[in-house]
């Protein structure tokens, strides 16, 4: 991979990292990043054969000076007790391909000087061949608009040119608010004190010694520092020479451009932490999920699950005779308007079910369930990606009732169908019935001969007993027994149902929970690490 996609991957990775930080850190850093990548981007795409150079001073520095000295001719007004400087000048070395470029810089055309176009062809200067040379205000100046120009043109500068003199380089202006906070840009600066000439010589050295140091503390430890006049010429030619230098080289637009990325991606890291964060554990999801099934009246649905099912299987299995009497007793889940039939809740004009509502207690322990889901694995994030999680994890619990009611009402409980051997007893029920009716009116009919005064026949017995009798006794007998039997049949598949439901309860519980809580604290915890990856990538 080339240097300069090299490059286009790092805009790409802090990008990426912008995107997802939005909404989630301060505005302000995010903001910064945001330019940032849009300012290197459009830098990238821009004159690669052009190298910004800007000279920046305070007032009476000797800053308009120093620009005539490098361009060779006079171009900028020169003051010494108030600023004269109120807008920028260009002087471009090169015109081929510098209006994009110039226009981008925001330079107005009547503030643009095009160096080869000037009438001194003896002294053009070849060694700043590609150069746009930038004249800035004073950045002391007591117009705001001033400062405003300074900071702005400073941000689009590949290579930036600091004018010191000997009465102020030691003012807080100039270190506190520019060159400390540009330390991550030393690669593209120089410093130079100018007006030497005006220096005693016993007095040179310790003052350039003082500097060094003032640099050092504002960690600039690898900006050179030079000595020059603007006025007598003195170091000019080492200064234009050490802009030449770098410009021939090729790498100041980029160095300047990595600066700018690193700078931001550094302050965007600042604010993520270079911590990471543990995966969800399952146990805390399946507690989390438990107290959901606990708010919702999951124990509540499956106990009138085992109990409609075993009542219904009953009222199935049952002696005829007594098995309607079981109709009497309301049906658990129809009394939770669950399990209400194909259209039952359309009948009924009830689209809730009438499962109490939680507890303060059940809400209690699904509030702290949910921040200890946050609390796990936030704990080791900076602070706003913490916050950031935790309100991820609360966000959508205002319709938690909703969706917990919804999910039951949803969950088919497969309590209406009954096995197939309920059937074959059911018929079996019956036939004995008929059996016993069959007895019960034969038996009647023995008994109501004699006073009808008709012979009858003699009536046939079984194993000594007489027939209608066992048939009565029989059906009677044998339908019980088979009711008793078929009992523990019945109980054994509501507890079987039972399970079901509370498998299938839990399965639409869980995903209720992993809408409302997981999903968006996953989705917090993929952008945390969708900014670290972004600015790993970004300042590597």
């Amino acid at each position: 991979m080339s240097r300069g996609s090299d490059l286009g991957d790092r805009i790409e990775a802090l990008g990426r990292a912008t995107e997802a930080a939005r909404g989630r850190l301060d505005d302000r850093v995010v903001d910064d990043a945001e330019a940032t990548v849009d300012r290197v981007s459009r830098r990238l795409g821009l004159a690669a054969d052009h190298t910004v150079v800007a000279v920046a001073g305070a007032t009476g520095s000797g800053k308009s000076s120093t620009f005539n000295a490098l361009a060779g001719v006079e171009l900028a007004t020169v003051g010494v007790r108030r600023p004269t400087t109120s807008w920028a000048t260009a002087c471009v070395w090169g015109k081929e391909g510098a209006d994009e470029l110039l226009a981008y810089l925001g330079i107005a055309p009547r503030h643009q000087i095009m160096r080869d176009s000037l009438l001194d062809l003896g002294k053009e200067d070849q060694a700043l061949q590609g150069v746009v040379l930038l004249d800035l205000p004073d950045h002391d100046s007591t117009e705001v608009s001033h400062h405003l120009e300074v900071d702005r043109l400073i941000e689009l500068t590949d290579l930036m040119v600091w004018v010191l003199d000997p009465q102020k380089y030691a003012d807080n202006a100039v270190h506190d608010r520019y060159l400390a906070p540009l330390a991550t840009h030393q690669d593209v600066m120089l410093v130079i004190l100018n007006h030497i000439d005006e220096v005693p010589d016993d007095r040179r050295k310790s003052m350039l010694d003082d500097i060094r140091r003032l640099l050092d503390a504002d960690g600039l430890e690898r900006v050179p520092l030079m000595a020059t006049s603007a006025r007598t010429g003195e170091g000019i030619d080492a200064l234009r020479y050490a802009i030449a230098e770098r410009v021939r080289a090729k790498k100041v637009t980029r160095a300047r451009l990595e600066a700018d990325l690193r700078g931001a991606a550094g302050r965007l890291r600042d604010a993520t932490g270079t911590s990471g964060h543990p995966e969800l554990s399952k146990q805390r999801i399946a507690a989390l999920e438990d107290a959901f099934a606990d708010a919702a009246g999951v124990p509540t649905v499956v106990q009138a699950v085992e109990s409609a099912t075993r009542m219904r299987g009953r009222r199935a299995t049952g002696w005829p005779v007594t098995s309607w009497l079981s109709r009497l007793r309301p049906d658990p889940l129809k009394r939770l308007h669950l399990d209400l039939g194909k259209d039952g809740s359309a009948f009924t004009g009830r689209g809730r079910t009438s499962v109490p509502a939680p507890t303060q207690v059940q809400r209690a322990r699904v509030d702290a369930e949910v921040r200890a889901v946050a609390d796990d694995v936030s704990i080791p994030l900076a602070r706003p990606w913490a916050e950031a999680v935790r309100r991820a994890s609360v966000a959508r619990l205002p319709d938690l009732n909703d969706r917990l009611d919804s999910a039951l009402t949803s969950t088919e409980l497969d309590t209406e169908r009954m096995p197939a051997w309920a059937g074959l007893v059911r018929m079996l029920q019956w036939l004995l019935l008929l059996v016993a009716v069959a007895g019960l009116v034969w038996s009647a009919v023995l008994v109501a001969d004699p006073w009808l005064g008709v012979s009858r026949p003699d009536t046939p017995d079984l194993a000594g007993f007489p027939v209608p009798s066992v048939l009565l006794l029989g059906g009677i007998v044998l339908g019980l027994l088979l009711a008793l039997l078929c009992r523990l049949l019945v109980s054994a598949t509501a507890r079987s149902r039972a399970r079901k439901a509370d498998r299938r309860l839990r399965s639409a519980i869980a995903s209720v929970a992993e809408e409302l809580v997981t999903t968006p604290v996953r989705a917090e915890l993929a952008a945390h690490d969708t900014v670290r990856e972004g600015l790993a990538r970004a300042l590597a």
